[in-house]
């Protein structure tokens, strides 16, 4: 079993500890194991803007005014939106109605957990 570290970035084997850094002898790409494993860990979960995970089913606050396409007047900051569904493949990762607008996506990062 071997001990070797990929690079992220390439993909390559070739890689040596400096510090409490891992340096890649390829593309020279510097990263922290810790962090590199702390990413991996919130990988395929959704989180909204403050870092909370979101579930289906939660209530969300919207944080900024969003303009729709097509609406006369945006979304404002501070509309309460209840009952999500979560889509992870997707861009716009969440699903939701609001109430004046009907059924849109949202992106979680313009949103947090009410």
């Amino acid at each position: 079993m071997s001990d070797t570290v990929l690079c992220p970035k390439c993909s390559s084997e070739f890689t040596y500890p400096s510090d409490n850094m891992m340096v890649c002898s390829q593309c020279f790409y510097e990263w922290s194991p810790e962090e590199t494993a702390a990413e991996t860990a919130n990988e395929g979960k959704i989180l909204d803007s403050n870092g909370n995970e979101l579930q289906d089913g939660d209530s969300v606050v919207v944080i900024k005014d969003l303009p729709v396409k097509g609406a006369p007047k945006p979304v404002k900051a501070g509309t309460k939106v209840k009952n999500i569904r979560l889509r992870p493949d997707s861009d716009h990762n969440i699903d939701c109605k609001i109430d004046g607008f009907g059924s849109m996506a949202l992106k979680s990062e313009f949103v947090k957990k009410a």
